[in-house]
């Protein structure tokens, strides 16, 4: 996308998502943003764009490290739940307790038994929130494999991101296929609580307005300053179990 014409765009979306968090303030509404996906598909530069003009005190981003010996030993999702959102306050999960499904699957990370129970448990534990008139919207950003080994690559020659390299990127290519197939389980068995809205993340800029275009339509009751407008089909889907990632996904 031309580089104009995205920030011709995206400078309403920003103004409607100042509007949307002064709608949750006054109306005490909970709104929980989950980011998933592959390795550089752009989770933080989505995430960047939606915070940067938000009130700190109300906006959280939060990205847990590696979990320790004792949320090892605890309930699955417990080390998130202190993180989720009050009344009034929009989170953003930059990954989440779809960990279990995802880079701990393919590495081995979790037994099989761990697995099964996390498909098994998660969408009740949605519902759970969701009941408790808690937001929550979910996205998935995937890369085409060609796009993905650039973005690697681009992170060992640019100081500036130098940061994001981790020892998971040096198989994120050798694994690709296994991620793959990992993306199609947890679509296929999650979602029930609260649908996935996949994303194709190619082309950064258009990723990033579509999913702020879908935020923002995803949350009812608001009169915005600027009208909203369709999100491109062709760029982000809300899924249902019943889709087939090989109609609109690398496979």
């Amino acid at each position: 996308m031309d580089k104009d014409i995205y920030k011709a765009e995206l400078y309403p979306l920003q103004v409607n998502l100042v509007a949307l968090q002064r709608h949750l303030i006054a109306d005490n509404r909970k709104l929980l943003v989950i980011f998933e996906g592959r390795d550089a598909a752009g989770k933080d530069g989505v995430i960047k764009r939606i915070v940067q003009h938000q009130s700190p005190r109300e906006t959280r981003v939060v990205a847990l490290g590696k979990p320790s010996d004792r949320d090892r030993a605890s309930w699955y999702f417990q080390r998130w739940v202190n993180h989720l959102p009050s009344q009034g306050e929009m989170v953003l999960f930059n990954r989440s307790w779809y960990n279990r499904a995802g880079v701990e699957r393919v590495m081995g990370f979790c037994t099989e038994q761990e697995y099964v129970r996390f498909l098994r448990d998660v969408d009740p534990f949605e519902t759970l929130l969701v009941d408790d008139e808690l937001i929550v919207l979910k996205y998935y950003l995937d890369l085409s494999r060609t796009e993905q080994a650039e973005r690697l690559e681009a992170r060992k020659s640019d100081p500036l991101k130098t940061w994001k390299i981790s020892p998971v990127d040096a198989v994120a290519m050798e694994k690709f296929d296994a991620y793959s197939e990992a993306r199609n389980a947890m679509l296929a068995a999650t979602g029930d609580a609260a649908p996935w809205r996949v994303v194709k993340a190619d082309d950064k800029r258009a990723a990033r307005l579509a999913v702020i275009g879908d935020l923002l339509s995803a949350v009812p009751g608001i009169d915005y300053p600027h009208p909203l407008t369709s999100v491109d089909p062709a760029v982000l889907r809300i899924w249902s179990k019943g889709d087939r990632p090989t109609d609109f996904l690398e496979h």
